[in-house]
């Protein structure tokens, strides 16, 4: 397929962890994947997508601020896979999570994977 798959959404109690996962497009190449910038967005239905954290080929994080501290963001170049690890999760983070590249791809946007947490 041409897109990124997400996965590892649900429903959490706020304060509580999930950890999400999203898999490369089929069509992408190993190599493609390693030289990426890849990313995860989130957007819900009042709010523009935003960029939630991002990570480069050499390792490099960088995280939208509201979520310092609490997500982490890692890679598996050999598997090209992507990861989101979130802890202390607020009310706030319910949203739809995306993977990308950054910058984004149009025809690389997937389902994404719903997250909601409640208080």
């Amino acid at each position: 397929q041409g897109q990124f798959v997400e996965s590892g959404g649900g429903s959490v109690q706020a304060g509580g962890p999930l950890r999400l996962s999203c898999v490369a497009p089929r069509r992408m190449i190993l190599s493609t994947f390693w030289g990426a910038q890849t990313a995860w967005y989130r957007q819900c239905p009042a709010t523009q997508r935003e960029l939630v954290a991002s990570i480069g080929s050499g390792g490099k994080t960088n995280y939208t601020e509201s979520v310092k501290g609490r997500f982490t963001i890692s890679r598996d170049n050999a598997k090209k896979t992507v990861h989101l690890q979130m802890n202390s999760l607020k009310r706030e983070d319910t949203a739809v999570y995306y993977c990308n590249l950054v910058p984004q791809y149009r025809t690389y946007w997937g389902q994404g994977a719903q997250v909601t947490v409640s208080s």
